[in-house]
């Protein structure tokens, strides 16, 4: 079993490191899609101070500098299991003159910090990919100090969010691909209310709560979703690699017919959900 998510770890490593450049080239439309789950998160923990953070899945930097702003004394640890990734990061704190961070690439199922290090660990739009679940949980519970708070935010279910869904579902359709394995690691595996409290508290968490919120996806226009989604999103990419230029074509104009159909007066601004969680060591 372990050799299978290690397995499944170093794709998604391959993965993220070949759509790094793809999530750089759409990075403000992407924060501006997930600031609302940045903002919930920081809420939750309410850094300050000279606090110890620890940011997981980090993407291109965020929360994570957002939280170094916060605690001045402090530091934030920022890792992603993809150095091409962690290197966006790098150059966006150089960017912002922000120095109290350290950047580390590391996979959330072995951790490599003592246990009580840390005061509160974040992680946006992460855990729906991790290959086990339960375990990156109770990883995260034990590098926290007694006390200590995780806030974690996940996608909904696809059908509240088309910017998903749609592009998704065409290109199963069209390429007759079979569904994902129930519980596989996915953009909306995490999305079924109730899901992630029911791991944390298995992992031990205390005060487990769940919030949802909304994310809209400014897009502007049906072509520029399609450039969007074929450019940062993996699963997608997958499902058109064994498509040739006809059947491609044939796709991108039905994602774009039907994205022109949800939003006719061509002002294709896409509104999603997501799920905030919270948890205390």
């Amino acid at each position: 079993m372990e050799s299978h998510f290690q397995n499944v770890s170093e794709k998604q490593k391959a993965s993220w490191n070949q759509f790094s450049t793809g999530w750089k080239k759409w990075e403000s439309k992407l924060l501006e899609h997930m600031q609302p789950a940045a903002d919930g998160i920081i809420k939750l923990l309410q850094p300050k101070g000279s606090e110890l953070i620890l940011d997981i899945a980090a993407g291109t930097g965020e929360p994570a500098l957002s939280l170094a702003k916060m605690v001045p004394d402090g530091k934030v640890i920022v890792t992603d299991l993809s150095d091409d990734m962690l290197n966006i990061a790098r150059e966006n704190a150089l960017l912002q003159g922000i120095t109290n961070v350290e950047f580390l690439a590391c996979d959330v199922s072995e951790l490599p910090f003592e246990s009580d290090t840390f005061d509160s660990v974040s992680c946006r739009m992460g855990f729906m990919f991790f290959p086990d679940m339960l375990l990156a949980a109770k990883e995260i519970l034990r590098v926290l100090k007694p006390g200590g708070k995780l806030a974690t935010a996940v996608w909904g279910t696809p059908q509240e969010n088309f910017w998903g869904s749609a592009i998704g579902e065409i290109i199963n359709k069209n390429m007759h691909l079979p569904p994902p394995l129930s519980g596989s690691p996915g953009i909306f595996r995490c999305g079924k209310s109730g899901l992630m409290t029911d791991i944390f508290n298995e992992a031990g968490f205390k005060n487990s709560t769940e919030t949802k919120i909304s994310c809209v996806l400014q897009c502007g226009t049906a072509e520029i979703y399609w450039q969007l989604m074929t450019e940062i999103a993996a699963p997608i990419v997958a499902g058109l690699n064994n498509a040739d230029e006809k059947m491609r074509e044939k796709i991108k104009k039905e994602v774009c017919e039907l994205v022109n159909k949800k939003y006719p007066d061509g002002n294709v601004n896409i509104e999603g959900t997501a799920l905030l969680i919270y948890g205390e060591k």
